[in-house]
């Protein structure tokens, strides 16, 4: 494919039906950029060796146009010495130059035509390009975001996850149990403690209660 043509392919590419058909758009953007930024260099050397051509014709018609004007005063003195033929032969040299330089102006009016063309296009692909690069970075960060939220969706949707789920799960009764049975334990020390206390208690009142019992039935002795 020529330069023209695949520059032609690139500024008049619709990126969004491209994006839209690609199987993977990142690489398909990549591949685009890769593309446009090597035909910008060519369109660019192009430009620079256009530019290179004009000037060097242009400084040849600037040398012809020098020969010329020299073969004309020989024309006009030939003619004070009133030699035609010379005259003749000096003008007839000035014509073959005048038609170089008609050839010359008519390459340096299609070179800037053509140096026009490369600038137009030189604009467009540029544009194209950073139109480019701008998608590039969305679609990079799109993907990146659209795979973690695949990996998470995965992870959380994984059998591994419900497996560890339910082991959890399952330490956590098994835990339970072992807290009710420590419990039961303490409960169990914690009743027999209450008992004890229960008959101590009791044994202090009986006791108290017979001390009252003999206080009152025996009577003061009177003093005296």
């Amino acid at each position: 494919m020529g330069i023209y043509s695949r520059l032609s392919d690139i500024i008049n590419s619709n990126m969004h039906a491209m994006l839209d058909k690609a199987e993977d758009p990142e690489k398909l953007v990549r591949l685009i950029i890769q593309e446009m930024e090597d035909t910008l260099v060519e369109v660019r050397s192009t430009s620079v060796r256009t530019i290179a051509r004009k000037k060097t014709l242009e400084r040849k018609r600037n040398a012809l146009n020098r020969d010329a004007a020299e073969w004309e005063r020989k024309a006009e003195l030939a003619l004070r010495h009133d030699r035609d033929d010379l005259a003749r032969a000096a003008l007839l040299a000035k014509q073959r130059i005048v038609d170089v330089q008609s050839e010359i102006s008519e390459e340096l009016n299609a070179l800037e035509a053509e140096q026009e063309k490369l600038d137009a296009d030189i604009a467009k692909l540029k544009s194209k390009l950073a139109d480019a690069k701008a998608r590039q970075k969305t679609i990079v960060m799109r993907k990146r975001s659209a795979t973690a939220r695949v990996r998470v969706q995965q992870q959380v949707n994984s059998e591994k996850i419900d497996d560890a789920m339910a082991q959890f799960e399952a330490y956590e009764r098994r835990i339970d149990s072992l807290e009710a049975e420590a419990e039961s334990y303490d409960l169990g020390r914690q009743n027999l403690k209450d008992e004890f206390a229960e008959l101590e208690s009791s044994e202090q009142v009986e006791e108290e209660l017979a001390a009252l019992k003999a206080r009152v039935r025996t009577p003061d002795t009177p003093s005296d």
